[in-house]
């Protein structure tokens, strides 16, 4: 994963990292049982390229669905791979299964 993608242990850090951005983030859920795995390893590289890509435009946090539950809840997540992007706090879009870093960057570019 980027060097610029934030991993949050918990839902406060996840929350911290929210209040702490002056910029907007894209919050990309994880799962770790069986059938997430692979899924989400190939959107850790199209987020992670895409971090790179919009350094300084935009915070990526990695969550993972099992260490941030309540974050979870709050943003309906059903399922992973899931993204979704917030400008001072509020959903703006949302992706969700494995996109591709053209679905992903067309995403962003409507909105940032």
């Amino acid at each position: 994963m980027a060097k610029r993608v934030h991993q949050p242990r918990e839902d406060a850090e996840f929350d911290f990292i929210l209040g702490m951005s002056g910029s907007p983030v894209l919050a990309y859920f994880i799962g770790t049982w069986p059938k997430a795995i692979e899924p989400c390893r190939e959107m850790d590289l199209v987020v992670g390229g895409v971090a790179d890509g919009y350094a300084g435009r935009l915070v990526v946090v990695r969550t993972d669905m099992t260490r941030c539950p309540a974050a979870t809840k709050r943003y309906g997540i059903a399922g992973a791979p899931s993204c979704v992007l917030l400008k001072d706090g509020e959903v703006v879009a949302q992706g969700a299964g494995p996109l591709t870093t053209a679905e992903l960057e067309g995403i962003l570019d409507g909105h940032l």
